[in-house]
């Protein structure tokens, strides 16, 4: 089954940061996915609060205070996604991490939670591949044949949209979040109000053709 027919749209998102605090937020990753694929891919550089890095972060990512000190900060570059993000339907790779750090960053500048629903690759990588021996990106990446720079917020969120298209239409879904149902995992929310951590729900169905 193709999904090429589905008509919403959905965001994988992934961010990076400058220090181990999580409203540190470097960079941002954007892929945007309609119709069953990838059609946009966005990314910026942040200024964290004081420009500050730790090296422990900096050899993951390579982002310097050089990169950032005349980046916009966080509050501008949300400006700027704003719409996009408000009824969004997104995804991230460990999205515990990525949503935190959205959240950590919104709450320090002072911002309104946008109303969104959201899923995590790696939940869904290990519904459907449970047979890998990790479900870090590269591992998935490798699974299908993609290459990519590691730890850049844009290939990163690339990836993660393209490892979900391809659980899709391995498990025959209309899309990733139709996948989230067939894996029996909860979709993640988050509100005005707060959040709902994306979680497993319950054994899949179909195992035995999901891991044929």
């Amino acid at each position: 089954m193709s999904i090429s027919d589905f008509s919403g749209k959905t965001i994988a998102i992934d961010f990076e940061t400058a220090t181990e605090a999580r409203a540190s937020a470097c960079s941002i990753g954007l892929a945007f996915i309609e119709n069953g694929r990838v059609v946009r891919i966005e990314e910026r550089l942040i200024r964290p609060p004081d420009n500050r890095y730790s090296p422990f972060n900096i050899a993951i990512h390579g982002i310097r205070p050089e990169h950032t000190a005349h980046a916009p900060d966080f509050a501008d570059v949300m400006a700027e996604f704003a719409g996009e993000f408000e009824g969004a339907r997104m995804i991230a790779h460990n999205a515990s991490f990525d949503f935190s750090v959205l959240r950590a960053c919104l709450d320090l500048v002072g911002l309104e939670y946008p109303e969104l629903s959201y899923l995590c690759s790696v939940k869904l990588a290990q519904r459907h591949w449970p047979d890998l021996g990790s479900h870090r990106l590269n591992v998935l990446a490798a699974h299908l044949g993609l290459t990519f720079a590691h730890h850049n917020a844009a290939e990163d969120a690339r990836i993660c949209a393209e490892a979900c298209l391809a659980m899709a239409v391995e498990a025959e879904a209309l899309d990733c979040f139709d996948l989230a149902l067939k894996l029996g995992l909860n979709v993640g929310r988050l509100n005005r109000r707060g959040y709902e951590p994306c979680s497993f729900a319950r054994k899949p169905r179909r195992v035995a053709s999901l891991q044929a």
